[in-house]
């Protein structure tokens, strides 16, 4: 069995300049795209509203991601309060947009990554990292000499800095990205970030450097590797057939794409018409077919026949 990247990293002794290099980048903070240039350090706070620490939301075994992380036990979740892209229909609203959770140091992060190994999750996974990923280092750090020798799950909105990202290399297990607009109109109404889908490309592809295509065990648990999800909207908002061709044509065939068909009018979706409805069954049926006609073989569609036979 193959053990986390980041103990290679622990063991030689330069984990603790990946986290100072990390903090350094929040001293004028450009963490993430948005570069806002506040000083995080001191508390300031920019567009993800969060300053020197960390907010959770909650942990827990979840049991509602994709099954190579969910196992026989689960996957050790951490919900971060907050995020840097903010998207107007996102369906963690409460936790995203409205901020709830509550300050934490890295040692409690710590203490809640240990708990979740502890209960048999076959992994840490960092839900909204982006914006924390300075904390989260220092809080693995803590849990590593503590014990902890899970995979590590970077589980973001795919809207990161490569320069943040190559502070990562060798400590991330599995990236498990979304890519959810190809045309930046979409990106700019519903995200404030028309740089959305170039900043998406690089990062993805910078992820698939680091750790490359997804790797199961014998047990079916993801171990290492790429996870790539892709929300599919009404009306082909999200540019599915040529994100799906990016991904076949650019970064591997053999990448592990979740094409989900979840999306419903959440947050302030209700407010944009083009978006306050859910997806039909003959929309989703297409988005699986461009991800097939693209050369992708791995996809996740566990939702396939609810959503088919549901209208």
């Amino acid at each position: 069995m193959s053990q986390p990247a980041y103990l290679d990293l622990y063991k030689a002794g330069r984990f603790q300049d990946r986290v100072n290099k990390a903090l350094d980048l929040m001293a004028a903070c450009r963490i993430c795209p948005r570069k806002c240039g506040v000083n995080r350090l001191n508390g300031a706070t920019g567009y993800c509203r969060t300053g020197r620490q960390a907010r959770v939301a909650s942990y827990n075994a979840h049991f509602g991601e994709e099954a190579p992380l969910v196992g026989r036990n689960g996957s050790g979740t951490i919900f971060f309060s907050s995020c840097n892209l903010l998207c107007s229909f996102c369906q963690n609203y409460e936790i995203s947009h409205l901020n709830e959770g509550v300050e934490v140091r890295p040692e409690q992060i710590a203490g809640m990554m240990l708990q979740l190994m502890e209960r048999g999750c076959h992994n840490i996974n960092l839900v909204t990292p982006t914006h924390v990923a300075p904390q989260i280092l220092e809080a693995l750090e803590i849990a590593i000499a503590r014990g902890l020798a899970v995979p590590v799950v970077y589980n973001s909105g795919g809207y990161e800095s490569v320069e943040t990202l190559n502070l990562l290399d060798g400590i991330v297990d599995i990236y498990m990205p979304d890519f959810k607009f190809w045309e930046s109109a979409w990106a700019e109404r519903f995200c404030h970030a028309p740089d959305y889908p170039d900043v998406a490309r690089a990062a993805i592809r910078e992820m698939h450097r680091q750790v490359g295509d997804l790797e199961i065990n014998e047990e079916g648990i993801a171990v290492r590797g790429l996870l790539v999800r892709h929300l599919v909207m009404p009306d082909n908002i999200a540019g599915t057939e040529a994100v799906m061709n990016f991904l076949a044509g650019e970064i591997s065939p053999d990448t592990y794409v979740n094409v989900m068909d979840q999306y419903r009018p959440c947050g302030q979706a209700g407010r944009e018409p083009v978006i306050n409805r859910r997806l039909t069954a003959r929309e989703y049926r297409e988005a699986v077919a461009a991800a097939k006609n693209a050369g992708l073989h791995r996809l996740d569609q566990r939702e396939l026949p609810r959503i088919i036979f549901g209208f």
